[in-house]
């Protein structure tokens, strides 16, 4: 679709950059004019751009089915929501040219929104995450990845654009190594060798879980995520983008055990440490379309 941020619906880049804002002035004058700059250089393919719902409210907008993340404690589990005014996904090849592309955005964000956390991301071999197992197997490909990540018939401003979940997950690494190969083949349902799907992994494994033919209706969504490193810490910057939240909030809702009582086996390996809700806004003209905001 010519109307969305063409980053939704492409393949993950080599390396990535994260860039969360928080603001310093709650005045409506001025975050319209930061947003306004903003639509003229970021472009949604380099610099992809989700904004938060608290700031959509400050701007007494309404965007339908945006709402902050919600806090999931389940079995001995806990899924923070940590709300963020603003998210810019930055795309490339070069780590350095995505410094200086952070460097412009704070430029014309500023004094408004300021950077408040940066993660840097990158692509693992193929697409694995830092376990070793291929990431997004089961992501729809083609018209169903249009249909599951894009808003269609909600009217000018709305169509084209899409619900973004950003979470970054810490692995811990030392214990997986521990696991002997069939107890992370069954921690994740996944023969990690051949990607194949186990049958007789156990009730647990992620795979099964989060089986999106599984749910009611089926709960599909659009990942995009990404390894990231920091000193001896690393994990896995997890992105999915959806025509709403209710697909991913549903897989959530059941890997947290909240459903049924399980737990997916994934928290023994990965911590959540934070979690927040954006809406990616359409193009027009090749610019990011705040018309659904007022401007």
């Amino acid at each position: 679709m010519e109307t969305c941020q063409v980053a939704i619906l492409e393949p993950v880049p080599r390396v990535g950059r994260y860039l969360f804002f928080s603001l310093t002035s709650v005045l409506a004058p001025d975050i319209c004019a930061s947003l306004i700059r903003l639509a003229g250089c970021a472009d949604g393919v380099r610099a992809l751009v989700g904004i938060g719902p608290e700031l959509v409210s400050l701007l007494g907008a309404q965007v339908p089915g945006l709402h902050p993340f919600k806090t999931l404690s389940g079995a001995g589990v806990r899924v923070p929501g940590t709300p963020v005014a603003l998210c810019c996904w930055l795309r490339g090849d070069d780590q350095g040219d995505l410094l200086h592309l952070t460097r412009q955005l704070q430029a014309v964000l500023a004094p408004v929104l300021c950077l408040a956390k940066v993660v840097d991301a990158f692509r693992y071999g193929s697409g694995r995450d830092l376990t070793g197992y291929e990431d997004g197997t089961e992501n729809p490909e083609g018209d169903a990845a249009i249909a599951a990540a894009l808003l269609h018939g909600a009217g000018a401003g709305l169509d084209g654009s899409s619900f973004m979940v950003v979470q970054q997950w810490q692995h811990d690494l030392d214990a997986f190594d521990a696991m002997s190969p069939l107890a992370q083949d069954h921690m994740i349902g996944r023969r990690r060798t051949d990607n194949s799907e186990l049958a007789d992994a156990p009730t647990s494994a992620h795979v099964k879980r989060t089986a999106q033919e599984s749910f009611t209706p089926e709960a599909f969504v659009l990942r995009r995520s990404m390894p990231w490193a920091v000193d001896a810490q690393a994990g896995l910057m997890f992105v999915a983008f959806g025509k709403s939240f209710d697909a991913f909030e549903a897989q959530m809702s059941r890997m947290a055990g909240l459903e049924d009582g399980v737990v997916d086996a994934l928290f023994g390996l990965s911590t959540p440490l934070n979690g927040a809700h954006f809406w990616c806004p359409p193009l027009r003209a090749g610019r990011l379309d705040w018309r659904q905001l007022g401007l």
